[in-house]
């Protein structure tokens, strides 16, 4: 294996001076983040200067740094640090003799790239990169293609926007031979203004499609035909995923003993038998966009349908964690990573589908971006809570409120300003044979509610 990058490398691609000869074999800007060997990108910010971190850096092991001032260590001296993050992208994608997958989308993004990557690398061990984590913005999507090894076969980066225009920018750094929307949800609403405006915004995906590209987007929503005129200006092929007369679609669905779903899928050229591990309708639906774009790039679709049944749970985005109590344990599902009306009604109608011999609580939290929708959005819930069997409400943050007036007492619901007093509730309310769904925006903060009931609890196989 060569080494990620050389300092005569870094120096090319970023018209910087390096202070002498290193080789690194990854790279950050988050110096809590650094592994021997790593590249410390010395970034501005607006609350602290990486420069105050470039010494800790390379005392947690950093083989080189880029910086903007001259340091003590290796280092490659530029005039503008984000600048040249953005061009050692730039040169990583350029190297690359690679099948490139550009993904976005209001709801599911982050778990369909996962699951795309997982598919494409059951046959193609260790040479499948990926943005990590939710790293799918302006300063993330260039890290994780700077990351990209130059012997990669597929890599599959994640694209986000909160206004217009943003993943335009993304697009034209990755240069995607496939480009997926993978749905289209009211997040971002308080920015964009309409759900129209949202639909054009991910739809900038495909401008930076390579020639010969294929677009995939989603064939049931209102705004399908908005993204088919989008992705006609710069697309080969258009595939659709979805019911009806979608390209990509499932003839057959039905729920696993497993949880998860048994799908039959018709393909562009085959038909796929599959298990999904992960439970409820919109994984049917991503999971055929995962397969749409397994079947564009060539790869194996066995390999991608055995991949699809053997998926985790991520930590915030579906993890289902075995909670011990007094006298039992509980199921505890965090989706305390992200929430917006798509994917808050999609989680209920999980909890559910949830086999349970207690109650089913939900401890929901602000839905945040969604502006002057934001009541309307919040109350709009109350039909997909008592559709879900919720036997206790605890809504987190005074943005619920709607949400609790539009039940009328239908339910048993408690409204807390914040996670500590979300989690003490929920400590003393939890009992043996509960489920519970742990759901919100990611600044709520109910990430460190499930922490502390979770403490060591134990992952679940679903």
């Amino acid at each position: 294996m060569h080494a990620l990058w050389t300092s005569a490398e870094i120096e090319a691609a970023t018209g910087g001076r390096a202070s002498q000869p290193f080789e690194v074999d990854g790279v950050t800007f988050d110096s809590r983040e650094v592994e021997p060997g790593h590249l410390f990108v010395a970034m501005p910010g607006t609350v602290a200067d990486g420069h105050q971190f470039v010494e800790r850096a390379f005392a947690a092991g950093a083989a080189g740094a880029i910086v903007s001032q001259p340091v003590d260590g290796p280092h490659v001296l530029v005039e503008d640090t984000a600048a040249a993050l953005t061009a050692l992208a730039v040169a990583a994608r350029n190297r690359v003799d690679a099948k490139v997958i550009g993904v976005t989308g209001s709801v599911g993004k982050t778990s369909t790239k996962e699951a795309l990557a997982a598919a494409l690398e059951r046959r193609c061990r260790g040479r499948v990169h990926r943005s990590v984590k939710s790293y799918n913005n302006h300063t993330g999507v260039p890290l994780s293609l700077a990351r990209m090894p130059r012997e990669t076969k597929y890599g599959v980066f994640e694209m986000g926007m909160n206004n217009a225009a943003e993943i335009r920018a993304l697009t034209a750094l990755v240069r995607p031979h496939i480009a997926l929307v993978v749905s289209i949800a009211p997040a971002h609403i308080e920015n964009l203004g309409s759900i129209e405006a949202i639909a054009d915004a991910k739809a900038e995906i495909y401008e930076g499609l390579e020639p010969g590209g294929t677009a995939i987007l989603p064939n049931d929503v209102d705004q399908r035909d908005r993204l088919l005129k989008a992705a006609r200006r710069h697309a080969d092929q258009i595939i659709t995923f979805g019911t009806g007369d979608a390209d990509v679609t499932a003839l057959h669905a039905v729920r696993s003993d497993g949880g998860g779903s048994l799908v039959t899928a018709r393909l562009i050229e085959s038909e796929l038998t599959f298990t999904i591990s992960q439970p409820g309708e919109h994984w049917v639906s991503n999971s055929l966009a995962v397969l749409a774009a397994v079947e564009a790039v060539g790869a194996d679709l066995a390999a991608a349908g055995l991949a699809l049944g053997d998926l985790g749970g991520m930590k915030g985005r579906g993890e289902r964690l075995h909670v011990p109590v007094e006298g039992g344990e509980a199921l505890l599902i965090d989706e305390s990573y992200n929430a917006n009306p798509a994917s808050m009604r999609a989680t209920l109608r999980n909890l559910a589908a949830e086999p349970v011999t207690g109650r089913r609580i939900a401890v929901l939290g602000t839905m945040l971006e969604l502006g002057e929708h934001s009541e309307r959005e919040h109350a709009g819930l109350a039909p997909a809570v008592l559709d879900a069997g919720v036997d206790r409400l605890i809504l987190v943050g005074d943005a619920t409120r709607p949400l609790c007036e539009a039940l009328a007492g239908q339910v048993p619901t408690d409204v807390v300003t914040g996670a500590a007093e979300a989690t003490a509730l929920l400590l003393n309310t939890i009992r043996p044979g509960d489920a519970v769904l742990v759901k919100a925006s990611n600044g709520v903060g109910l990430a460190r509610l499930v922490e502390r009931v979770a403490g060591g609890a134990a992952t679940c196989s679903t």
